[in-house]
């Protein structure tokens, strides 16, 4: 009987790993969705006193770093839901700051960002609209 003990624990322990280091297919892309944002040309109007930036949006993740635009940068998902995603960054020499997207539509998102850029701390409140092609 101990002998069937041992060996149902050895497959109970083996099947866990095999399931725990399975991938799961049913898992959604991370930040998927930047991914169903319009593609083009988008205006953000920072409030207050609706200053403007044009952003040409590839992939979405551009509107991520606002003012740190090198690629470089490290990223660490804080937050990744169907509607609102959150994303900390770090860029080496350059600052770091934290950024969250809240999709009002396909063509219509709320930014918040802030942190330190070149020394200087930063913050970006406003609405981005897509604006026709890049």
């Amino acid at each position: 009987m101990a002998g069937i003990k041992g060996k149902l624990g050895v497959w109970s322990a083996a099947a866990a790993a095999v399931f725990a280091f399975s991938p799961v297919s049913a898992q959604a892309p991370e930040l998927a969705m930047l991914d169903n944002l319009q593609r083009g040309a988008w205006e953000l109007r920072v409030r207050p006193g609706n200053a403007t930036q044009r952003i040409c949006v590839r992939t979405g993740r551009e509107l991520i770093q606002l003012r740190h635009r090198q690629p470089s940068c490290g990223r660490f998902v804080v937050q990744d839901e169907s509607n609102e995603v959150t994303v900390q960054y770090t860029c080496r020499g350059n600052g770091y700051g934290r950024t969250t997207i809240r999709r009002e539509s396909r063509d219509v998102v709320q930014i918040r960002s802030q942190g330190i850029h070149g020394g200087s701390p930063f913050s970006i409140e406003g609405e981005a609209r897509r604006v026709g092609s890049c």
